[in-house]
Order: structure tokens, then C-alpha cells, then sequence
């Protein structure tokens, strides 16, 4: 004899009993305890619902898909992607997305998960309206969904943001030199929040100071906007400095892993000592001597405000960027409603196919005229109390003192400072 805890089903609701009985009682209450729970459950009507199974393929995504392809102008704007540049992405995704038919029913082709998954991007909004949009389970959507976007990033990172070698940096630094006037730089970096709804059993962890969930993306770019390297999945509650440092880029730049390529003499300077390559960043991030960053407020002078406009200048590359990633994909515009690791899969697939479309469609930066140019560099930034070293600090002072002399400076940029 012993006590046992007995769950009873009563009107809907689970009541906890304490009795006592014999081991072959208990057996036989457990067994019609599992009973009474696998009752109540809510069982599957349908596999397939008949009005999904009877019109999904002569009203759902084909029979759409096929008359847009006649359209090119509408199939971009629907799919965010020209259709050639679809036809070569399901052709580099279809190893990994192809499942198999069955002797029930056939698979759901790789071209139909693909064009599920790129109307969500492109839209986002209620994955029950989306699912009833092409005729599939709202269950089945979000599977779609959730491996689609990790195939794609699995299958196009390695081509379109490969780990950057010293010869890649190299070229990093001519473009943004050549397109925004800045010697040596290699990237600018900054972060981005993604709205998600609140993830069950995370406390505070993903809301942020902006008082809304969110994952960070960390990201760093190059001048024309295209995707260097990120990070998705940080809590929202972190600041962009420390997203930075747990990052795989901020990690291997702290531990001199990232083959950036040797200093090289500013151009024009060629008398003065060589300066060492670097990222620009906002007030957020660190000033180290390859991260250069904006002078604090407090301490701003004509010279330090025009070193803050050059360097914001540069940073426009990554502003812009976030924002292409966020108009040509509206799903980012409001709450991202997925699991969080599903949104993190659609993030990291947003930004591969950023550059992949970009590349494959030619579509590259051309610079601001300087009267279109926001004020960000010379308004007042706020120090964030990160002490930089004294070698930081000299790189800076070095790099402000060429942007003002002869060699260094552009003709518009006293009209910021």
C-alpha cells in the first residue's frame, strides 16, 4: 500500500486526488487515467482538408505563378526576385529541399516551398491567411517556412557571403574609398532589432529598451550594401557594443583572426606613418584601433565634427542596407510571428538573398549627393562611457587630422561641420 497521485478529468479541468491502494489497483487506474486523456484529445479530422486536396493544384500557387511568369514586372514585385533569379535559386536549393513522394501522395515541389517561403518574406502577415493563400495546411505552411529558409542560407552562404579573405578586404577598402571617400575602411557595422512576439518561457531576455521583443541582427557590410558577415538570435535587451563582442566577427577581431590585410599609408600621405585598416561604427560600439567611432559630444570641435560627418557618411552603407533588407522584405515591418528560431532562419535567409539578388541583378550603391546627406554626424552623440586605449584614441586623432588637411578632405564637407 502506498499513496499515489491520481489525475481525474472533471468538466474540462484536471483534479489532483491523494489515495491509497494496492499496486494492481494503481495499474488499472493508470491505465484508464491514459485512457481518459487520449479521449479527450482533439483528433485529426483530415490529413489533407478535402477543399485544399480537391483545388490546391488548379487554384493554388501554379496555376498563379504560371500566369505572373508571363508578367516579369509582376513576378518581381511579387517574389522580390526576377524569374530568372528564382529559376537559379531553386535550381542551387533542390538537392537539400526535394522531398520525396509517397505511395499517399505526392510531395509538395521545391519551386511551390520556395514561392511559399518568398511571399511570406515579401509580406509577412497571418500565417493563416498566408496558408490559405496557397492552398496548404496552416501546419504544413510553417514547416515549409521554417526549412525553406534554413536550406537557403545553408546553400548560399558559402557563395554570396563567404568569410571574407585579405584580398577581399582589400577590395572592401578601394570601393568605399572610391564611393564614399573614406581611405582604409573595410566595413561599416551596426545592428538591427527584429520585432517578434513575446517567446514563451524567456522572462525579459528579448525586450529590449525600445520596450518591444526583438532579436538582434549584427551585421557588417560593405560600401555597396552587401552582407559581409552577421549574427542573428541575440537577446533584444542587449546593447549593439555587446552584441558586437559576442558576435563571431567582434570574437575573431578581438583575437586577431580576421587575415585583415597589413596598414597602409592614407592616400596623399604617403610622407606619414601607415595607418591600420578598420571598420566604422555608431556611439554604440567600442573605439579600438580597427573601429573608429565619433567623438563624444563633449568634447566636439569644428575638425572632430567634420571626422564625425566622414565617418557617418561611410556608415550610410549599413543604414541603407537595413533598410533595402526591410523594404524589399515586409515581413520585417511588423512582429515576426514564428518561433524564435524560425525568425532567426528567416533573417539569416532575408540577408543571403539580399546579396544574391543584388549580385545576381546587378543592382549596386551609387553615393548620395551631400545635400541629402542626414545630419547624424554632426549632431550630438552620446558617449557611452567605454574607455578606448590611447593607441584608439591616436588612431582617431590621426584619421580626424587627415579628413581636415589637403590631401584628405572632400570639397562639401565644411557645410557639416
Amino acid at each position: 500500500m502506498r499513496i499515489f497521485i491520481l489525475f481525474s478529468n472533471k468538466l474540462g479541468s484536471l483534479i489532483c486526488k491523494f489515495v491509497i491502494m494496492s499496486s494492481s489497483d494503481e495499474e488499472m487506474l493508470m491505465l484508464l487515467l491514459v485512457n481518459n486523456i487520449n479521449k479527450n484529445k482533439k483528433k485529426r479530422k483530415y490529413w489533407v482538408h478535402p477543399f485544399i486536396k480537391n483545388n490546391a493544384n488548379t487554384l493554388g500557387t501554379f496555376s498563379v505563378t504560371k500566369e505572373l511568369a508571363m508578367y516579369p514586372e509582376k513576378f518581381k514585385n511579387f517574389y522580390r526576385m526576377s524569374q530568372e533569379s528564382f529559376n537559379v535559386l531553386s535550381h542551387m536549393v533542390r538537392t537539400k529541399l526535394q522531398k520525396k513522394d509517397t505511395n499517399f501522395r505526392l510531395s509538395i515541389s521545391v519551386e511551390e516551398r520556395l514561392l511559399i517561403t518568398l511571399r511570406f518574406l515579401a509580406m509577412g502577415g497571418n500565417m493563416k491567411a498566408h496558408s490559405m493563400y496557397f492552398l496548404r495546411g496552416e501546419s504544413t505552411t510553417r514547416t515549409i517556412i521554417s526549412e525553406t529558409s534554413q536550406v537557403i542560407w545553408d546553400c548560399l552562404h558559402d557563395i554570396y557571403m563567404p568569410i571574407p579573405s585579405k584580398e577581399h578586404w582589400k577590395k572592401v577598402a578601394d570601393r568605399f574609398y572610391d564611393l564614399w571617400n573614406i581611405p582604409n575602411c573595410i566595413g561599416a557595422i551596426d545592428g538591427k532589432h527584429f520585432k517578434i512576439k513575446c517567446p514563451s518561457n524567456t522572462g525579459s531576455a528579448y525586450f529590449n529598451y525600445k520596450h518591444y521583443f526583438s532579436v538582434v541582427l549584427m551585421a557588417c557590410v560593405d560600401a555597396d550594401g552587401l552582407f559581409l558577415t552577421i549574427d542573428v538570435g541575440d537577446y533584444g535587451r542587449n546593447s549593439d557594443g555587446r552584441v558586437f563582442r559576442r558576435s563571431s566577427l567582434g570574437i575573431t577581431l578581438e583575437n586577431n583572426a580576421l587575415d585583415i590585410p597589413e596598414p597602409k599609408v592614407l592616400p596623399g600621405w604617403e610622407n606619414k606613418d601607415k595607418f591600420p585598416h578598420y571598420f566604422v561604427a555608431d556611439e554604440a560600439f567600442p573605439l579600438k584601433t580597427n573601429i573608429m567611432r565619433p567623438f563624444p559630444k563633449r568634447s566636439l570641435n569644428k575638425e572632430r565634427r567634420i571626422y564625425n560627418y566622414r565617418c557617418s557618411r561611410a556608415r550610410r552603407s549599413v543604414e541603407c542596407s537595413f533598410g533595402m533588407l526591410v523594404s524589399k522584405f515586409r515581413l520585417f515591418e511588423q512582429p515576426i510571428g514564428c518561433k524564435v528560431e524560425t525568425a532567426e532562419a528567416l533573417i539569416k535567409a532575408a540577408c543571403v538573398l539580399h546579396n544574391f539578388i543584388r549580385i545576381k541583378e546587378g543592382v549596386f550603391s551609387t553615393p548620395s549627393h551631400p545635400s541629402t546627406i542626414n545630419s547624424m554626424g554632426y549632431q550630438n552623440i552620446e558617449d557611452q562611457g567605454i574607455r578606448p586605449t590611447r593607441a584608439a584614441e591616436s588612431n582617431r586623432d590621426f584619421l580626424c587630422d587627415y579628413f581636415v588637411s589637403n590631401e584628405g578632405k572632400v570639397p562639401w564637407q565644411d557645410n557639416f561641420s
